[in-house]
């Protein structure tokens, strides 16, 4: 069963610049075992709790454009051509006031 994994820039240095790979599994977190025996260190950026059966907080997953947080998170079951998407949060900005010497935008 293949399934698509595109890979954001920042975890592009575990998969050697790879955009996308492609990985194995019946589930989220089977698919990011596999992903783990060709790409070491992947998982772990992906997967936080003791028994690794939770997404790290700022990582979001998505099933064929579905946040995987809706559906059974690492749980989620996968299909032959299923496509996913991880994607980190993404935080910051411009401030709401200027600040001192700074041009308002």
């Amino acid at each position: 069963m293949a399934i698509e994994v595109r890979i954001p820039t920042i975890l592009r240095t575990y998969t050697d610049g790879a955009k996308a790979v492609e990985g194995n599994g019946d589930t989220i977190a089977a698919l990011l075992t596999d992903l783990e025996t060709r790409h070491t260190g992947i998982r772990e950026r992906i997967i936080d709790g003791d028994n690794g059966d939770q997404l790290r907080r700022f990582v979001n997953v998505y099933l064929n454009d579905e946040d995987v947080r809706f559906l059974d998170g690492v749980s989620t079951k996968l299909s032959d051509g299923d496509s996913i998407t991880i994607l980190p949060a993404v935080a910051g900005g411009a401030p709401r006031t200027p600040m001192p010497d700074m041009p308002a935008l």
